[in-house]
């Protein structure tokens, strides 16, 4: 018999625990990335995240869990509802607070629900399980709804038809097996090859070296000098920059090995960075910024300084981070996100179905468009 608990922060567990649910070394489910953005200030009430992390436990060992969060708001998710919040208003209906099962502030498609590295029946129904928690929870505490976003495959069949399937886009890059930058770029056609490298020469014109630090080589210093290019870049957008000065060197602590920073550097300053985290055979980008304009640093830092790491270092996959479709013509392919979505009241969930297969065919009629500019193809 399974027993559910609710876990109000994720310290309650222990790290071996939670990450011996883990299938691989994915950096953003870990134990040391989630428990981090609790303990440096990250995830507070005054932002729209209060952690509700669900454990399955069998005679007391934790056997399954997923990370879970009460939301005030829809910051920092992706994965859009704005809209059902305002249809919810205008009904009388409170929407918020609902029940996100999710990585925040990171657009990485992932586990949601945690069972370790065991596959077949047991793994499947336990995944089952946690799937049918999150709707009980979202039933027996009267919230107006349930969701789980950037689901890898497995999760995602997890969910019953009760569940409403939501499905976007992103662009992520692939190694065919290439030896080195040059190669990537001549399997390119040859408008986007000439691109990129007219690009590259334009960095390399303005004077700006490339610095590659994994986590265990960043001091304070380049912590704080990270942190203030990450800042800038939200204030220029007016948006909140909610991740902390002390997480970032958390991360450089807790997680040296899957942490890489590229900072561009003029006449010995650093003028900019860009932050990635790493699995075994997948980069992920995150976070970049700069304090003075150069045509082309944008790219050289945030995706050919990514895809020269991966063929150096044998990584099979690199994502840059949600939306852009600029990325196709850089070699970035489109790659499908899934998420499901559980609305307690029968009413909208109707409605919401309807509408949500209307969308589908859009992002379908979308996903065909990208396609059709596959930047491999030799025109």
């Amino acid at each position: 018999m399974l027993e559910a608990r609710i876990h109000a922060a994720l310290d309650e567990i222990e790290p071996a625990a939670w990450d011996a649910l883990l299938a691989d070394d994915h950096p953003f489910v870990r134990h040391a990335f989630l428990a981090g953005l609790e303990r440096h200030d990250c995830i507070r009430a005054d932002l729209g995240w209060q952690p509700f992390h669900l454990g399955l436990y069998e005679h007391g060992r934790l056997v399954a869990a997923a990370p879970l969060y009460l939301k005030g708001n829809s910051h920092g998710e992706y994965v859009f509802d704005w809209t059902w919040a305002r249809a919810y208003a205008r009904a009388g209906l409170d929407y918020y607070p609902k029940l996100l099962a999710a990585v925040p502030y990171s657009p990485i498609s992932g586990p949601r629900l945690l069972v370790g590295t065991g596959e077949g029946e047991g793994a499947g129904a336990r995944r089952a399980a946690l799937a049918g928690v999150l709707r009980r929870l979202a039933d027996e505490r009267g919230l107006s709804s349930a969701h789980a976003n950037f689901l890898s495959g497995d999760d995602a069949t997890a969910f019953d038809d009760a569940w409403l399937a939501r499905s976007d886009w992103q662009f992520h890059w692939r190694n065919r097996g290439y030896r080195d930058f040059a190669d990537f770029a001549d399997a390119l056609n040859h408008r986007k090859r000439k691109n990129l490298r007219h690009e590259r020469a334009q960095v390399a014109q303005a004077g700006i070296e490339v610095e590659l630090r994994d986590g265990a080589a960043m001091d304070a210093r380049a912590w704080a000098d990270m942190h203030a290019l990450y800042r800038g870049t939200f204030d220029a957008k007016g948006n909140l920059p909610t991740l902390t000065a002390a997480f970032f060197r958390h991360l450089g602590t807790a997680m040296p090995a899957q942490v890489l920073v590229a900072f561009g550097r003029r006449g010995g300053r650093i003028v900019a960075g860009a932050l990635f985290l790493r699995s075994r055979d997948t980069l992920y980008g995150r976070y970049w910024g700069a304090h003075t304009h150069v045509p082309g640093l944008h790219f050289e830092l945030c995706y050919y300084q990514g895809i020269e790491y991966c063929i150096r270092h044998g990584l099979a996959r690199f994502e840059p981070g949600a939306q852009g479709e600029h990325k196709l013509a850089r070699g970035f392919l489109p790659s499908r996100t899934h998420s499901r979505h559980y609305l307690r009241d029968p009413r909208f969930r109707a409605a919401l179905r309807e509408a949500l297969a209307h969308e589908a065919r859009a992002v379908e009629a979308y996903g065909r468009e990208l396609i059709a500019h596959d930047p491999y193809a030799q025109r």
